[in-house]
């Protein structure tokens, strides 16, 4: 990711600030302008427009995520004697959910709607894919993995389980269908 100036810098922690706290529609150029304790034409100086904001705090997002998921492949891989046959790919799994969980409202931006691709560095979104795409090997598994844990997260955090259901024996059972896939 490119170097933010100092100012462009709290810009966007106090943009992270917002949604984190009352997710992306909180995010307004008035909201931000008012949490730095300045007029909003000033946000301009340094952001075209709040899609150029958003995408910042996207990339931010896919950047965490990757770390994440890369630490959870190096534990894997580290552990790979105690694994369950899955090549890590339980680990990578609770990994995306303790970062969906822990970020709901930056994770809803970050994968809510068309991706910014334009306005994200380049090599961020393949960076947070690379992991899964390496424990699956190849793209076409890793996208369906993908899709089961984004399914799975996201109705999760939208309250959609069963009172009582059993949401860790879905995300176990989830992972063990995409075992063969990463063998």
């Amino acid at each position: 990711m490119a170097e933010l100036s100092p100012r462009a810098g709290q810009i966007v922690a106090a943009a992270r600030e917002l949604v984190e706290a009352g997710g992306a529609d909180a995010l307004t150029m008035r909201a931000l302008a008012a949490r730095l304790g300045i007029r909003a034409p000033s946000l301009y100086k340094h952001f075209p427009d709040k899609s150029a904001v958003e995408a910042e705090l996207i990339a931010i997002a896919l950047a965490e995520l990757a770390t994440a998921l890369e630490g959870a492949e190096h534990a894997a891989l580290e552990g790979a004697e105690h694994d369950d046959g899955g090549g890590g790919l339980a680990a990578l799994g609770r990994a995306y959910r303790a970062y969906a969980l822990g970020h709901p409202h930056l994770y809803r931006l970050m994968s809510a709607g068309p991706l910014p691709r334009d306005l994200l560095p380049a090599g961020v979104e393949e960076r947070a894919a690379l992991p899964l795409v390496r424990i699956v090997r190849g793209q076409a598994a890793a996208r369906a993995v993908w899709g089961l844990a984004h399914g799975l997260v996201m109705l999760e955090l939208d309250g959609r389980f069963p009172p009582g259901a059993d949401i860790e024996a879905a995300w176990t059972a989830g992972m063990s269908a995409f075992t063969t896939a990463a063998r």
